[in-house]
């Protein structure tokens, strides 16, 4: 018999792919264990929480809620079909397990999404059943023992080795791996779609049929006939002959903004309303096709490459943004090359520069947690050691001075303290222990660690004596940054250090009436959300502006002068 679950696999190709590039890589440090089981759990138990929830907000069925559910999910990607066939297919047995009162964990071990193998600790996100383990998971299983969705294997079959699926699997898989849009005409490298490493990540190709046009080039004879660098300014003034681009831009110093970043620059970030059945609505996930082609990510609303106005509603501005204001000759030249799970180990820079033909550019460096943080039940040995660190750091520094045009700066962005997460949530209740007062940061820290996905087990954990030493590790890699900074130099860039002071960002945020958890991303718990994204963003807008100004390039006189010739630009 075809296993349902190979169809459910199937049909949202695009929802799973961004799994393999998860927001922290994930490890195992048994023989033979699976993180991707780890994650499939985690799903299991999110989803099961949130159908027994949305049951209890509106008093209503479990087969109701999860046709509720269903009904929320938009079509595309078969996003809305797939959950109707998962209903189908698993549905009769949640319905019978919940209807015994049990909960999300004994469901997902019961339907086997979770396991534990012999001699391994059990997981588990809530609280423990009254009764013993065993025997409530015993109950459990006679309770669907006739059920054939057990016959079916559990194991993560890859969907990519479909032929139907193959090439558009590995097209995908060449997009997230190497940074560059799904869909290229010209191959330039920039796109005219949003997602799938597209103009959310680098700024809109204004010709996709032309390979010379792209955001960052220098105007092509003052782009008397043509945008050749799609900021938006071409053509010749009629009033005297001159081209618009060499009368607003010259001497004006453009220049673009690059982030080589992790799933913190990317702006990882998964919305409060997805997971919070009091909170769901038809509205609740208009963007989730969207985020799922942008591997959960949000560049769009980053700190460092953000074009769109913030959904919070706070005044900062991104440092792109920062940058277009001083000078709009400056527009659409952003490039978010991060990467969920990035780190200086594994960093690999497709930054689309000619050091021939493009404007200078600000690089910012912020590998800022992946070098200390993994999912091991021992972290610590496999953290990057200093010497580790300053050899793959060098390496990408020659990289750049090899393809960066003259006049262009680096900056070093240290690595944070991160021991403010475990300080400001871990007796906080989580989203979804907030209905029923049943699931603290602390247990899903836990409960993460214990199946080896969390996104850095050393921070997130009871443990202070491991909190101390992964921020000791932390600190040294910051001073390793600090001497590569002081101590090199290379010809293609001026080299800085900006320290990351999140403690700075705690204190503006409460001197605003703010509390420090409401800088952290309420589902995952660990990632700087948006408002702190753009507060950190402002902070090292100010701090680079006040020591190194020629860093940001000169203030551009004509700015008024485009905006009324040219109005937005062509937008973003």
């Amino acid at each position: 018999m075809k296993s349902p679950r190979k169809v459910l696999l199937v049909a949202p190709l695009l929802l799973l792919l961004p799994f393999h590039t998860s927001a922290s890589a994930a490890h195992d440090d048994q023989p033979g264990a699976r993180p991707s089981k780890g994650h499939t759990c985690v799903g299991c138990v999110l989803v099961v929480s949130v159908i027994k929830q949305l049951a209890q907000v509106h008093n209503s069925t479990v087969q109701a809620s999860m046709e509720r559910l269903c009904s929320y999910l938009p079509e595309k990607l078969f996003l809305k079909a797939t959950c109707y066939l998962a209903v189908r297919t698993f549905g009769p047995d949640i319905i019978k397990l919940l209807s015994a009162d049990m909960n999300a964990d004994v469901v997902c071990h019961t339907l086997e999404f979770c396991h534990q193998g012999p001699g391994q600790a059990l997981c588990h996100l809530y609280p423990l059943p009254k009764e013993a383990w065993k025997v409530t998971l015993e109950k459990a299983r006679q309770i669907v023992k006739r059920s054939p969705t057990l016959k079916y294997p559990r194991g993560g079959a890859d969907i990519c080795s479909l032929p139907f699926l193959a090439k558009i699997c590995q097209k995908i898989k060449r997009t997230i791996t190497n940074s560059v849009p799904f869909r290229d005409v010209d191959s330039d490298n920039y796109s005219v779609s949003p997602t799938l490493r597209g103009y959310h990540w680098r700024g809109r190709d204004c010709n996709d049929s032309d390979k010379m046009a792209y955001p960052g080039r220098r105007p092509d004879r003052w782009d008397e006939h043509r945008d050749s660098n799609c900021n938006g300014i071409w053509g010749v003034d009629p009033k005297d002959g001159i081209p618009y681009e060499k009368k607003f831009c010259e001497g004006s110093e453009p220049r673009g903004i690059v982030l080589l970043g992790d799933s913190a620059g990317a702006h990882f970030h998964i919305p409060l309303e997805w997971i919070t059945a009091s909170q769901m609505s038809l509205k609740s996930f208009f963007n989730l096709p969207t985020a799922l082609t942008d591997e959960l990510d949000w560049p769009q609303l980053s700190g460092a490459t953000g074009f769109l106005n913030a959904t919070s509603g706070i005044k900062e501005n991104s440092i792109y943004l920062h940058l277009r204001k001083r000078n709009r000759c400056n527009h659409r030249d952003y490039q978010n090359i991060s990467k969920n799970g990035a780190s200086s180990q594994n960093l690999e820079t497709f930054i689309e520069r000619n050091p021939l033909l493009d404007q200078p550019a600000i690089v910012i460096y912020a590998m800022i947690g992946n070098d200390v943080c993994n999912g091991k039940s021992d972290p610590v040995p496999e953290m990057t050691t200093p010497e580790q660190f300053y050899s793959k750091v060098m390496e990408t520094l020659k990289y750049l001075n090899a393809r960066l045009p003259n006049g262009s700066h680096v900056i070093l962005y240290g690595l944070p303290d991160g021991t403010f997460l475990w300080d400001h949530l871990h007796s906080r209740h989580h989203p979804l222990g907030q209905l029923n007062g049943d699931v603290t940061y602390g247990q899903l820290y836990t409960f993460l660690s214990c199946l080896q996905v969390s996104p850095c087990h050393g921070w997130m954990t009871a443990n202070e004596t491991l909190r101390t030493l992964t921020s000791q590790r932390a600190a040294l890699l910051s001073n390793t940054l600090k001497k590569i900074a002081t101590s090199q130099k290379f010809t293609s860039f001026h080299l800085y250090y900006v320290d990351f002071d999140f403690q700075e960002i705690i204190k503006k945020w409460q001197k605003r009436g703010g509390q420090p958890w409401q800088l952290l991303e309420p589902v995952d718990g660990f990632h700087p959300n948006e408002v702190a994204l753009l507060l950190l963003a402002d902070d090292l807008w100010d701090k680079v502006r006040l020591q190194w100004p020629q860093v940001l390039g000169k203030e551009n006189p004509f700015n008024a002068q485009i905006e009324q010739v040219f109005g937005d630009q062509g937008g973003h």
